[in-house]
């Protein structure tokens, strides 16, 4: 059997649109199409532990809502990188791949990140309405992704070509 996907998403509920990846993985969940092929963790930050949830995947997606990024969201190919977030509270995806390098003498899995676009992240905001509109057409990628499950394919999706 082929190692499964690894979808990870980084959000906080609690704060508005920061809850776009989360909801995005729970879509996915409970549609039920990944069984065998995805996995799906979510959390609010990245952690040092969470290197451990890269071992034995084709391929890794992080999904994280993002202030800056083009509407509605932003699909690209990710490598390790020291980026000097090491702390004992949150890392980027590039220093976890860089932290997998460390722990394991090897390379991770392919690795991808989703940015989705959002607009409000303050404590106790309900996902607004230009963030929901993001998080459908972002949800259309992830499906069109996890049913490739090829992460060759998905660079050739990156390319065009």
């Amino acid at each position: 059997m082929k190692a499964p996907i690894l979808i990870f998403a980084v959000g906080n509920e609690s704060r508005g649109d920061d809850a776009l990846a989360p909801l995005l993985v729970r879509s996915l969940e409970g549609s039920g199409g990944t069984a065998g092929r995805v996995e799906l963790v979510e959390d609010y930050q990245l952690q040092v532990e969470h290197v451990t949830d890269l071992l034995d995947r084709c391929a890794v997606l992080f999904v994280d809502a993002d202030m800056s990024c083009i509407e509605p969201f932003h699909f690209s190919e990710i490598a390790a990188a020291h980026d000097h977030s090491y702390t004992s509270h949150a890392m980027t995806p590039f220093a976890l791949l860089h932290t997998y390098r460390q722990v394991y003498g090897s390379d991770a899995p392919p690795a991808f990140l989703l940015r989705i676009r959002g607009y409000d992240f303050e404590l106790g905001n309900p996902l607004s309405g230009r963030a929901t509109a993001n998080l459908a057409a972002a949800e259309e990628q992830i499906r069109a992704l996890c049913a490739d499950g090829d992460a060759q394919r998905w660079r050739l999706r990156l390319t065009g070509t």
